[in-house]
């Protein structure tokens, strides 16, 4: 057992840094990796040592005088692992603890979190599974002085150098010239130039639209990829230094695989297709149908148009359940339904089925009107008092006053200074407090040419008068993806933010980094004194959050995108940590001491939601590639259901918001989601009553 030695304690430097991305990979392949390096402690100018060169599991490390022997020559993988004696062991944190003191060894690599580490551009050395530092115990600088894990505290014996010198926190460039070549149905190989660095590439990261595929060391410029046939991604890379700083990411190469076996038979048309109504809403079930190789969707069709698509997975079929919501009463309804494949063919329509809808509204989701259109992605929304609303366009850069009852829309003005990414960044969040109608102020999230900003902005006489502008946050990290963006006031006055980690997962681990957070600030920009951390940060531990909403407790609850796993919806405390990138949802390390878990998970299939909103104590969210509306009764601090409204109706939902009337807000993105071109949308934006 270590003595437990007595510490002053230092705050870290506020600085926003740029960390390593220790996104796990599956399997058990080693990891590819940096060439072999000295990790050398700052204070005591001796390495990290493996205690008498033995090359045993459980041996213990300590410093030692640098002498060039094996058993000081550490490799960092791409997934993180710091390995020694050619590969062969893995510096770990004994019992997995995630408690200080807790002690360190090499051991066989098991790709467990417990053997993954941050490297930080202030020289630290973090357990991604614990969040403590590697630290020489009792501040000792003399030969064999061990080395455990203690709580992070900025002095000298947990600062670390490697082979390329003092701390670094210099960006890559951004990756050249990204293409591919060999694309077949289930494979294409990725290439791109070099990009360059003042100490040097260590990995390179490879996307699809955000989804992290792959990371290859530094000397790699191409690999092949596992890709899905007839379904297009857009690939892009991004270069990562030893530091952890990460570039912004290439230009996107759409791809989209061919089919691996022509199929012309079509699925057998669905049988048995039966409708209730309750009140203005009627449920649909049908028997399903068979195909050749798979059924992966149904269309529902009412009086022959579609308004309605149940999708499945090359895994997992499609429900055989549709809910039509927001009907005229009194009024008869003909149902038809198809089924599709994989490769586009189509079955016959099922038989009909006429409903005919009651009186009133007698359900949780009545009428639905729309009130507008945009050629722009409405991304952030805010209900003003006269019943008119405001939206954000996200590519173009202005923001649309829009009269709900006349259709009628003014452009107040475009938003200075802001930046499109190729991707998610440009035009976000839109706040108003609740003393607007004195004070007129709009708070903004926006990307710039250079960072991720909170700024505010008077409307004055319907027009943003941009003279009045303030830069209440800057310097959050942006990239291509992962950018958040939402913007929401809090019962208690404060203004609270959502920031993704910038495709570089450990910024969300990082206490004084403005990424992969919720921040929370007073209404002038100043820092609230009642925060956690002295700083800006309230909870940490996100990937990508976009919804933000405050139920009837004053709770806050979130919204956040997971990679390729599950989404989820997090209920947020002050201070605490929900894990990312150690854990997604509940998979991976979510179960450790420390990490809070979500009230709700959902395949990414089903999710990938950006909106959330809160009326009367249920909680809407709002899902692109789900393309539904998830209804959920907060009962206690838990969602036990989740019902679906809208699925495939609308297609990609983006934003929801509360209505004056009780109601919802609701807004698509259907076209141009993942660029950054004005004006090549075709968007909704609708009212929803609420029963």
């Amino acid at each position: 057992m270590l003595a437990r030695v007595h510490r002053k304690r230092s705050r870290l430097p506020a600085a926003v840094l740029a960390v390593l991305a220790v996104l796990s990979v599956a399997g058990a392949v080693p990891a590819s990796a940096a060439a072999a390096t000295t990790v050398v402690g700052v204070a005591s100018g001796r390495c990290l040592d493996v205690v008498g060169n033995v090359r045993e599991p459980k041996t213990a490390v300590n410093i030692y005088d640098c002498n060039g022997q094996a058993n000081q020559a550490w490799t960092l993988t791409s997934t993180g692992e710091l390995r020694v004696y050619d590969d062969t062991l893995c510096l770990d944190v004994v019992g997995q603890s995630t408690t200080a003191p807790a002690a360190a060894q090499v051991y066989t690599c098991t790709g467990g979190a417990n053997q993954r580490w941050t490297l930080r551009s202030d020289g630290s050395i973090v357990g991604v599974q614990s969040g403590l530092c590697l630290d020489v115990t009792g501040q000792n600088t003399a030969n064999s002085s061990p080395v455990a894990m203690w709580t992070c505290n900025g002095q000298d014996n947990q600062k670390w150098r490697t082979s390329g010198g003092s701390a670094d926190t210099q960006p890559p460039t951004v990756p050249g010239n990204p293409r591919v070549s060999d694309l077949v149905c289930d494979s294409v190989t990725f290439a791109w130039n070099a990009s360059t660095d003042d100490v040097g590439v260590v990995f390179y990261d490879v996307y699809h639209d955000g989804q992290l595929m792959k990371s290859v060391n530094g000397a790699t410029l191409s690999t092949s990829l596992p890709v899905v046939a007839g379904v297009t991604w857009g690939l892009f890379v991004n270069a990562r230094d030893a530091a952890g700083n990460v570039s912004q990411a290439s230009t996107t190469v759409p791809i989209t695989p061919p089919q691996c076996q022509a199929d012309t038979q079509p699925p057998t048309a669905p049988t048995r297709l039966v409708g209730t109504a309750s009140g203005t809403t009627v449920t649909l079930s049908w028997t399903a149908s068979t195909d050749n190789i798979g059924v992966r969707a149904y269309d529902v069709y009412r009086d022959d148009a579609k308004v309605g698509t149940v999708t499945g997975t090359a895994t997992v079929p499609p429900a055989t359940s549709f809910i039509d919501s927001g009907l005229a009463p009194n009024t008869g309804y003909r149902y038809s339904v198809t089924a599709r494949d994989g490769q586009a063919n189509v079955s016959a329509r099922s038989g009909t089925a006429a409903v005919t809808t009651g009186a009133g509204c007698a359900n949780p989701v009545c009428a639905v009107t729309q009130v507008g259109t945009d050629t722009d992605i409405p991304w952030g929304l805010v209900a003003l008092s006269d019943g008119t609303v405001l939206y954000s366009r996200r590519d173009a850069h202005d923001i649309v006053r829009l009269n709900p009852t006349t259709g009628a829309k003014t452009t107040v003005g475009t938003v200075p200074g802001v930046s499109g990414t190729d991707g998610e960044g440009g035009l976000m969040g839109l706040a108003v407090s609740s003393t607007f109608a004195s004070d007129h102020w709009l708070y903004i999230m926006h990307t710039s040419a250079n960072d991720n900003r909170i700024v505010r902005i008077k409307l004055e006489n319907d027009r943003l008068d941009t003279a009045t502008e303030q830069v209440l946050l800057s310097g959050i990290l942006r990239n291509k993806f992962h950018d958040g963006g939402r913007l929401r006031f809090g019962p208690d006055g404060k203004l609270y933010a959502s920031t993704g980690d910038a495709q570089n997962g450990d910024n969300a681990q990082n206490k004084t980094s403005l990424n992969g957070k919720v921040l929370r600030l007073n209404p002038d920009g100043s820092v609230p004194s009642d925060n956690p951390f002295g700083n800006y940060v309230w909870s940490y531990g996100h990937r990508n959050p976009q919804g933000l909403a405050f139920d009837s407790q004053g709770r806050l609850w979130e919204q956040e995108f997971g990679n390729s796993l599950m989404d989820e919806t997090n209920l947020i405390t002050k201070g605490g940590n929900y894990g990312w990138p150690a854990c997604e949802g509940t998979s991976g390390s979510c179960g450790t001491t420390g990490f809070i878990a979500p009230k709700r998970t959902y395949p990414t299939a089903d999710g990938s939601c950006s909106g959330i909103t809160v009326v009367r104590d249920v909680l809407y969210v709002a899902c692109e590639r789900g393309t539904r509306l998830y209804r959920e009764v907060i009962s206690g601090d838990g969602l036990p259901t989740a019902d679906v409204y809208f699925n495939g109706t609308y297609g990609r939902l983006r934003t929801v918001e509360p209505a004056l009337d009780g109601g919802l807000w609701l807004t698509t993105s259907n076209l141009g989601d993942k660029d950054s071109t004005p004006n090549n949308s075709n968007e909704k934006i609708l009212h929803v009553a609420l029963g």
